[in-house]
């Protein structure tokens, strides 16, 4: 597993092989969610701050198992509204699902707010 993170704050942890989580958890889709997601009202990443991936510590490894032991965390993948934890992708060398969790409370997003 493997961890990212930003000014030293671990952020999100999946379980996707090192090349699978660096080309997630570095592309600019992901960026711009980065930016546009917040925790007590600041964004997550200002667009400047290096990220950082790194192997997961067994901390992040429990958090991570927590949150997709969850039974909240089935919905939330249904229903895709809360990027908390989250089924992003497919690994595609075995077709084992990718998922991420952030490790950080994410603040709820106002659909209906002008960007």
């Amino acid at each position: 597993m493997f961890t990212l993170e930003i000014n030293g704050t671990a952020l999100v942890v999946t379980n996707a092989d090192e090349e699978s989580a660096r080309s997630l958890l570095e592309s600019e889709e992901f960026k711009d969610d980065l930016k546009s997601f917040t925790s007590d009202g600041k964004p997550l990443w200002d667009g400047k701050a290096p990220l950082t991936v790194r192997p997961s510590t067994e901390d992040e490894i429990d958090s991570f198992e927590d949150a997709l032991a969850d039974d909240e965390y089935e919905d939330e993948d249904e229903d895709n509204d809360d990027p908390k934890a989250a089924n992003d992708d497919e690994d595609e060398d075995d077709g084992e699902p990718i998922d991420i969790v952030f490790l950080v409370e994410i603040d709820e997003q106002d659909d209906n707010a002008s960007a």
